[in-house]
């Protein structure tokens, strides 16, 4: 059972590297899904294939991630479905600056009025609304949106009783920002990750003359993930994880599904392999 689940998660990595290289559309990342709590005070407000977590403190919220622009609309909808107003959200927070993940920010924080917190990596990609780095594709764009706090690795954004600390895990973009935080489940303590992707999707690891120490960022991150203790894994993309499937294990009666704390591993261990194989290809073709 252990090998077909590191074999499964090993394809998802493998597809979803060619998909994000290809940069084609999911199907998936514009289809509705409702909103749901998966641990303490973290719901997930995202659409079917791209997540967006809201994680509150009372009636004040932060908001990661803002998916598609044409989706926007989705998932302020569904914070308005968990009974908040959209002006309860007083932070946003990003993972990385690519048009899947930050292409409805612009939007979410103008109808917000919330300020927008991003590490320094990310913000020239963020307030030119242009993918950094070369790419094997044609660089993604999305609405530039002004970054109204810097952070810097290891800074911590606070609202009310909640603390989210950001981990530069840099390589998949300058700025790849992994949160962590801790949730109350039934009297327990997580620790809860939203890891930022470590896969090469499309990035130039030779000759990228936008960001020619990508591939030791790459090596960083893996080693900086791999250290990272998760109860609870909550990536940008909600396939890595299985959160959609985890929700419906959860509602299904097991009150541990979104529990796994080798989760976090497995993911990096395969995404490291992934890079390696890359990594190769693409100094064959030097």
């Amino acid at each position: 059972m252990r090998t077909l689940k590191r074999l499964g998660l090993a394809t998802v990595v493998a597809t979803f590297c060619m998909a994000s290289a290809a940069t084609a559309d999911n199907a998936d990342w514009s289809r509705p899904t409702k909103p749901f709590r998966v641990v303490g005070n973290i719901y997930y407000v995202g659409t079917k294939g791209l997540s967006a977590y809201l994680i509150t403190s009372g009636r004040k919220a932060i908001l990661l991630d803002g998916t598609l622009k044409s989706t926007a609309a989705l998932v302020e909808d569904n914070i308005a479905a968990l009974g908040f107003k959209l002006s309860d959200v007083k932070i946003i927070v990003t993972s990385h600056a690519h048009y899947d993940h930050v292409g409805g920010v612009a939007q979410i924080k103008r109808d917000s009025g919330a300020k927008l917190h991003a590490i320094a990596a990310d913000r020239w990609a963020l307030e030119n609304g242009l993918h950094d780095g070369e790419t094997s594709y044609k660089r993604g764009t999305f609405s530039p949106v002004k970054v109204d706090h810097v952070l810097a690795d290891g800074d911590a954004v606070t609202l009310g009783d909640v603390s989210m600390k950001a981990t530069l895990t840099s390589g998949h973009t300058p700025g790849c920002t992994t949160w962590s935080t801790s949730a109350i489940e039934d009297g327990r303590a997580l620790k809860v990750v939203f890891p930022c992707s470590v896969t090469v999707a499309g990035n130039k690891l030779f000759g990228n003359r936008r960001y020619p120490g990508i591939v030791g960022d790459f090596e960083v991150s893996f080693d900086r993930l791999a250290a990272m203790k998760a109860d609870v894994v909550l990536p940008a993309h909600p396939e890595f994880a299985d959160v959609l499937g985890r929700a419906a294990r959860r509602n299904a009666g097991d009150k541990d599904a979104f529990v796994d704390p080798g989760l976090l591993g497995r993911i990096v261990e395969q995404s490291r392999a992934a890079f390696k194989k890359e990594l190769a290809r693409q100094r064959a073709r030097q």
